[in-house]
């Protein structure tokens, strides 16, 4: 199995602070890169019962990172679940609290890297998108069923797309004669709703912002990362700590606000997080050279009062 190195490993290390029978939250493993770098870490710092529990939707994560964490026994557990059930799951576990949670939030690697599961524009395959394929709604069917109205709300809220009416215009046109399938088809519809001057001095490819909104609304990811804050920053142990990872404006606003509303308490409600980051830290010029998706990447930290 290939050896996937998680984004801001080290700075994410630097804020684990190690405690015998600590309670490690992944609220969201992937390929598990972070799970096992953080029990690593405790197995070197001499503590032995340390223990992880490890969330994901997808499925196929799930499996590559039970194979990765293997090595550490019981002591690391992998659930299928999504942000919005960690408070159950918490439940069940019998866990009332954690030492130490962290969300890396996003579409993972093994995502983009698989054609078949339609989340990218730079490979053709099925417009799924979806990161739990056991049901809902695949991108496919929000392309070619959605109002013109929400297309172009979710392509200009969720991508941040200047073009967003022009896009969502051309996208009703196209569906009207034939269904929109597969990420190419899509992704060549998208490009050619830019002007031509616009695609010339493009930074990025012009299908980026739509793929990511229509992600974002597949999987309803804005919500579920509230959803996940909400019930975790209450279950974090006296001095423990949450760290996000964000990867766009959208996302680490959410995070931001958040931990400063929590810091800064409202009245009659005391300030229940400290700011451990008051700006976020970004991947270092090292980390951005031998790994381009680091380069968007933003790390915010807070421990409980």
């Amino acid at each position: 199995m290939e050896r996937h190195i998680p984004v801001l490993l080290n700075e994410v290390l630097s804020f684990l602070e190690i405690r015998p029978g600590m309670r490690i939250l992944d609220g969201t493993l992937g390929l598990g890169g972070h799970a096992e770098a953080m029990l690593l870490a405790a197995q070197a710092a001499g503590i032995g019962d340390a223990a992880l529990l490890g969330l994901d939707r997808d499925e196929q994560a799930l499996d590559r990172a039970r194979e990765r964490l293997l090595p550490f026994g019981e002591r690391a557990e992998c659930v299928r679940a999504a942000f919005s059930g960690v408070a159950e799951v918490l439940r069940l576990k019998g866990w009332e609290t954690v030492d130490f949670a962290l969300a890396d939030i996003g579409v993972s690697s093994l995502q983009l890297d698989s054609p078949d599961r339609g989340f990218s524009f730079l490979a053709d395959g099925p417009l799924d998108m979806r990161m739990d394929q056991s049901g809902g709604m695949t991108a496919a069917r929000l392309v070619n069923q959605a109002p013109f109205a929400d297309l172009r709300r979710i392509l200009a809220v969720f991508g941040e797309e200047p073009l967003a009416g022009r896009i969502a215009k051309a996208i009703v046109e196209t569906r009207a004669r034939e269904p929109i399938l597969t990420t190419g088809r899509l992704a060549r519809l998208v490009e050619a709703a830019y002007p031509g001057r616009w695609r010339a001095t493009a930074r990025n490819h012009p299908a980026r912002r739509a793929f990511q909104a229509l992600r974002m609304e597949v999987n309803n990811e804005l919500a579920e990362l509230e959803a996940f804050l909400r019930a975790i920053a209450p279950r974090l142990a006296p001095r423990g700590r949450l760290a996000v990872i964000a990867f766009h404006s959208l996302e680490d606003r959410l995070v931001k606000h958040f931990f400063r509303s929590e810091a800064e308490g409202r009245p009659g409600r005391a300030p229940s997080l400290r700011l451990l980051t008051r700006k976020p830290l970004g991947a270092s010029a090292g980390e951005r050279a031998a790994n381009p998706r680091s380069r968007s990447a933003r790390l915010r930290v807070a421990q409980r009062m």
